[in-house]
């Protein structure tokens, strides 16, 4: 299975402490990182919650949102807690003597504040099972989404291997003819500037010239690593690390091929190559 680092999931559920609201965002990454956006009621889960995250998951930025809201229900059954009500009472007379024109708080902004209003305790135990299992099914359907954009992205870089294919194919039975026709056109100009240099002489200029202009080297090596990138991907797993080093070798042939050209045809197919090996890089940074 191939897999993106691009993902998206998210879940409503009820716990023992309210209704859990939670997702996770994925993005590309060069390592696995995590930012935690949790509510204080479940901050002491954050560890946990990043262990199970790692454990799935090997690379990407990951971003984990958890917030509990409590329910009406538990709200109505709850007390107002006398102590915390006559400390804010305390402040809000200092803050009013210091600022008079600040605003008194309403019965709104004191029953929302932290502590004012107790409620039934809630099992820590039983609250941190269920968010962990629902985080737990979060991933999966992370895993799933990121999968299914996976192989999107599996079909679109064979798809443009295959055109590279194509284009490998159309220069190397042009290249007998191409090197025939240079070699011609090359002594011809050797014998018109150096008049007295004899055939010999000639023919072993051009021969070596020949050597470094031969491309058939870098044609079998393009086609070397095309084969590995499908093997590659058929393989499966963490495969965006080494189909990256694959798609700068193919540049490397790439930018050789267009080098050593000496006809449009194969200056033509080193640009057209150039351009498949851009757009394979560019979504390969999304796989893991």
């Amino acid at each position: 299975m191939i897999t993106s680092m691009t993902g998206f999931a998210a879940l409503e559920r009820e716990t023992v402490g309210g209704t859990l609201l939670l997702d996770l965002r994925a993005v590309n990454s060069r390592y696995l990182e995590m930012h935690m956006r949790l509510d204080e009621s479940l901050r002491s889960l954050e560890p946990a919650l990043r262990e199970a995250v790692a454990a799935k998951l090997g690379r990407g930025k990951v971003e984990c949102r958890a917030m509990l809201m409590t329910r009406s229900d538990a709200a109505a059954g709850g007390e107002v807690h006398a102590g915390v009500l006559e400390k804010l009472a305390q402040w809000s007379a200092t803050v009013r003597e210091r600022f008079p024109e600040s605003r008194p708080l309403s019965v709104a902004d004191i029953l929302r504040w932290p502590g004012v209003l107790t409620t039934d305790q809630v099992s820590g135990e039983a609250l941190s099972a269920q968010v962990l299992e629902a985080l737990r099914q979060c991933l999966q359907e992370l895993v799933a989404s990121r999968a299914r954009e996976g192989d999107k992205l599996k079909t679109l870089i064979l798809e443009r291997v295959a055109r590279m294919e194509t284009e490998v194919a159309k220069v190397r039975p042009l290249l007998p003819e191409l090197m025939r026709a240079y070699q011609e056109k090359l002594a011809q100009r050797l014998h018109e500037a150096m008049q007295t240099v004899d055939d010999e002489r000639v023919r072993q200029e051009v021969a070596l010239f020949a050597q470094k202009i031969d491309v058939d080297e870098e044609l079998g090596r393009l086609t070397t690593h095309m084969q590995e990138v499908k093997r590659v991907l058929e393989a499966g797993g963490a495969v965006g690390k080494r189909l990256d080093f694959l798609m700068q070798e193919l540049n490397r042939e790439a930018n050789t091929l267009g080098s050593k050209s000496v006809s449009a045809e194969t200056s033509q197919v080193a640009m057209e190559l150039k351009v498949l090996i851009e757009q394979m890089r560019e979504q390969i940074q999304n796989l893991e």
